[in-house]
């Protein structure tokens, strides 16, 4: 859980339990798999339980509260040590003890996940839940029934492909999913054309399908190197087809080029009503 985000996208991050399997390239380094392998968490790969974080509802209901009491929309990154489409798994406590099913309240991940869906999303207007995933063709498969015709407007769903192969694939498979729709090109690893047609039978590009970009190159002592000049590409599309586009970081090392200084939020993070000077200030 983290109150004012490191990252520079959200401004809180949220995870209902702990744990992940990798799935492409992007994950090679993930910063998340070593952060719990260095605290003693046994909850990365397929096979493995995941640890259910208890102080996730009562931060939710802070971070609402707080927001509101500002008139303000805060996000809220679910999750930074997760993927909330991953199948459900089985639990375990921060000590590594199983949740038995029957006995406690919650014994998989995909019960934890339809509480936040059920209880937190409807009662949280202040706040933009980004709802990133490596697995958009999950989506479908777990949110509740209504959302596939009215999609909630404070959840946005995101994805995250790393270069043309995964761009090409994730990104049809989140535009099937109803709602507000993102990319987190992070880390980049290759040069992205997301104005390449899309696979679906339309005339459409990818870049047509989502409603906002985020992109960055890898951190880390293992890090993958970044062209700076793929950051330019997708922000020149971005321009053009009108989509917001945010530059992450080159690789939390180099500084960012001033013409890669752009970090610009979808208008539905505003607070409806407000002046425009103000609305700058809520997307920071």
């Amino acid at each position: 859980m983290a109150e004012n985000s490191k990252i520079e996208w959200t401004n809180h991050t949220a995870n209902l339990w702990w744990g992940c399997t990798e799935v492409h390239d992007g994950c090679a380094n993930c910063y998340a798999g070593k952060i719990a392998k260095r605290v003693g968490s046994d909850v990365w790969g397929n096979d493995k339980p995941r640890r259910m974080i208890k102080s996730v509802w009562t931060e939710f209901d802070r971070f609402q509260k707080e927001a509101e009491k500002k008139n303000e929309i805060h996000k809220v990154f679910v999750g930074s040590m997760m993927d909330i489409f991953e199948k459900p798994m089985s639990l375990v406590d921060h000590k590594g003890n199983p949740y038995a099913e029957g006995e406690a309240e919650f014994w998989n991940t995909g019960q934890l996940r339809d509480k936040f869906f059920n209880e937190v999303v409807p009662n949280s207007p202040n706040l933009m839940f980004l709802l990133l995933t490596k697995r958009p063709s999950n989506i479908n498969k777990c949110i509740p029934e209504s959302w596939k015709q009215n999609p909630p407007k404070n959840v946005m769903f995101g994805t995250s492909p790393v270069n043309q192969e995964t761009a090409d694939k994730l990104i049809v498979q989140l535009s099937k999913v109803n709602g507000q729709r993102f990319l987190s090109v992070e880390p980049q690893l290759d040069k992205v054309d997301l104005m390449a047609k899309a696979n679906d039978e339309t005339d459409r590009v990818l870049l047509d399908l989502v409603d906002w970009v985020i992109c960055g190159g890898e951190s880390g002592n293992k890090r993958r190197p970044f062209n700076t000049d793929w950051g330019r590409i997708l922000r020149d599309d971005c321009k053009t087809k009108g989509v917001p586009y945010f530059f992450k970081q080159i690789d939390k090392v180099l500084p960012i080029p001033e013409d890669l200084m752009v970090r610009e939020f979808p208008k539905s993070f505003e607070v409806q009503g407000t002046d425009e000077s103000e609305q700058v200030k809520l997307a920071s």
